[in-house]
């Protein structure tokens, strides 16, 4: 189970963790792309963070949707747009929602993925956040098939996401600023897969945090 509350602290430590590697994400994309990832990601999340108060009444799916209207307001560039769609779009598959079985969880991140895909247009291989949150819900949805808890489903999402991100260095763009480089794209990973694995990976975190021994 994933509760309303641990979805609020996700939140929060997810604007946490992408402050701490603001410097590293932007420098990721100075390599490849605009060089303003970690500096745009880091504003959208420090307003969501000042938000968070604010939504302890609400459910997880109208949290998840002020989360998105933020971001598109507040992030520049593409990760605002493909980001608010993540949470918009993971959003819709959990309304009314308090918590969330490892069923919710997996509909959510179906949707955001899905959203992700319509909204950027890239698929697998072109280097881009698809080839870290596809082979994630690929391996959660595996987990749940095979009966799985939410906790165990998320690890070994976070697995398969941390290989995915790994996979994107040797792989040449095809979307986005980082596509107009060709070759000199490769070797290095992609900030936005890289964000998306420090967002899987956080909410992670929180749930072993929680976990009862």
């Amino acid at each position: 189970m994933l509760s309303q509350p641990q979805i609020l602290q996700w939140l929060q430590a997810y604007a946490t963790e992408i402050e701490q590697n603001k410097i590293y994400l932007t420098e990721l994309d100075a390599a490849i792309g605009d060089a303003d990832h970690g500096i745009n990601m880091d504003r959208g999340f420090k307003k969501v963070n000042t938000q968070l108060p604010t939504l302890t009444d609400k459910d997880i799916s109208n949290i998840l949707k002020t989360v998105s209207m933020t971001l598109i307001s507040f992030i520049g560039g593409a990760s605002g747009p493909l980001y608010g769609t993540w949470f918009l779009r993971a959003s819709t598959a959990v309304v009314g929602k308090q918590e969330l079985t490892e069923q919710d969880v997996l509909a959510l991140l179906q949707a955001g993925l899905e959203g992700v895909l319509q909204r950027g247009k890239a698929q697998l291989g072109d280097k881009t956040m698809v080839d870290v949150l596809s082979p994630a819900v690929e391996a959660f949805g595996q987990a749940v098939g095979e009966s799985k808890g939410t906790l165990e489903a998320l690890q070994q999402a976070v697995a398969a996401a941390q290989r995915g991100l790994q996979e994107t260095i040797p792989m040449q763009a095809k979307k986005g600023r980082a596509s107009y480089l060709g070759e000199r794209s490769i070797g290095h990973p992609d900030p936005g897969g890289t964000s998306a694995y420090l967002m899987l990976k956080t909410l992670l975190a929180v749930l072993e945090s929680s976990r009862e021994f």
